[in-house]
């Protein structure tokens, strides 16, 4: 394959994935990130690599942006010390336990959905009660999307694919929030 088909077959299955149509979701997850607000609660999101990066993201722009207070476990101490103590595998379960409180909501990004310690975060907000948002590709039958109250799913086994619609997608609930598409520091 040359360079020009490459690029080719690349921007197709971008578009492929932009054509997917997650409206609902869109709008549920609004929805829910308006009860948070009115509940006085907050958005705890997290994800492994980059979707940690995105889950960073995502919660400076929904605090910042849409005014709904939003928190990312991103921190390398958090990470370390409760990894330390818990496992890889149940730190953002535990960290959750820690950090939840009535009225919040928690956001998980995983590209496979397989990713053990944001699948145990899954379980152990749904024990607590906690709405489950999801942010998923590869199989459709992944097990964090079967945890998940409200999931944006993507057919799609690239990875740079599917973290980068789930990057547009969560910006798109911000600006859906904020009623805008383009505006300027508030």
């Amino acid at each position: 394959m040359n360079d020009s088909e490459f690029l080719d077959d690349y921007y197709s299955r971008y578009r492929k994935a932009l054509e997917t149509d997650v409206r609902k979701e869109f709008l549920a997850f609004r929805d829910l990130c308006l009860q948070v607000k009115a509940r006085n609660g907050k958005l705890m999101i997290a994800g492994n690599g980059a979707s940690a990066s995105i889950a960073s993201h995502a919660a400076v722009d929904f605090t910042k942006q849409a005014k709904i207070r939003a928190m990312a476990f991103n921190d390398h101490n958090l990470v370390t010390a409760f990894s330390n103590d818990y496992g890889y595998e149940n730190w953002v379960a535990e960290a959750i336990q820690a950090y939840w409180k009535a009225g919040d909501a928690v956001v998980l990004i995983s590209s496979s959905g397989k990713s053990a310690n944001i699948v145990n975060a899954a379980t152990k907000a749904r024990a607590l009660g906690i709405q489950v948002v999801t942010f998923t590709g590869f199989s459709n039958s992944n097990p964090l999307k079967a945890l998940g109250d409200i999931n944006f799913w993507l057919d799609s086994k690239a990875y740079n694919i599917v973290e980068s619609l789930h990057n547009i997608w969560i910006c798109a609930v911000v600006d859906l929030i904020v009623g805008n598409a383009e505006y300027g520091v508030k």
